[in-house]
């Protein structure tokens, strides 16, 4: 069974190309013209063992908040299409990561119910070239289009970079263990019959 997502979006503001195998090995290739969110997206890739094609083309000369938020719904699309039908996979998926000085607790149910809590304070304004407000709208975003309930909780807080970081490898972490495929489930893990 291929367990692979695609999605095109083409806005005046943003154009973007993004492909998600759940079954890969970790591979990346990743453009978004911001660097340091192409690190976090190939972070989420190695440490989910997904396969993750981004194309992102931007109107980074207004600010970074477009071309972030729509590679999140993108991606939230993708990754519900690579899910299917959600036959077999576990639904829940956890991970309490560290990073360094930094303790991040990320917690999902791919109930097909959108629902983010987002409980991590920055305190510096941006990593980069990326705004780190950023952070929670890239998350709102994959929640909504993915249909997932998405908890983020900054345990132990420290330096931006090394938060930030962290956050998208438990992320990573989670949603591969949350669409691991079980065999004792026979259609989805649900009393409703569908997810």
């Amino acid at each position: 069974m291929s367990r692979i997502g695609e999605c095109k979006r083409n806005t005046k503001e943003t154009q973007i190309e993004i492909t998600i195998d759940l079954d890969g090995t970790g591979k990346a290739e990743v453009n978004t013209g911001i660097g340091f969110f192409d690190h976090m997206l190939i972070s989420f890739a190695k440490h989910g063992l997904f396969d993750l094609t981004v194309k992102v083309t931007g109107d980074l000369y207004v600010d970074c908040h477009h071309t972030i938020e729509d590679t999140g719904i993108a991606l939230g699309v993708a990754l519900r299409k690579a899910l299917g039908e959600k036959k077999s996979i576990k639904r829940y998926g956890h991970m309490i990561l560290p990073m360094d000085e930094s303790l991040i607790m990320c917690a999902l149910d791919l109930s097909g119910r959108p629902y983010l809590v987002f409980d991590v304070n920055f305190t510096v304004e941006r990593v980069g070239y990326f705004d780190t407000e950023m952070v929670r709208e890239f998350f709102h975003a994959i929640t909504y289009t993915a249909g997932m309930n998405l908890h983020i909780k900054m345990l132990e807080s420290g330096n931006n970079h090394h938060m930030i970081e962290g956050i998208f490898k438990a992320f990573a972490k989670a949603f591969d263990q949350a669409t691991m495929i079980d065999d004792r489930i026979e259609d989805v893990l649900s009393t409703k019959g569908t997810l």
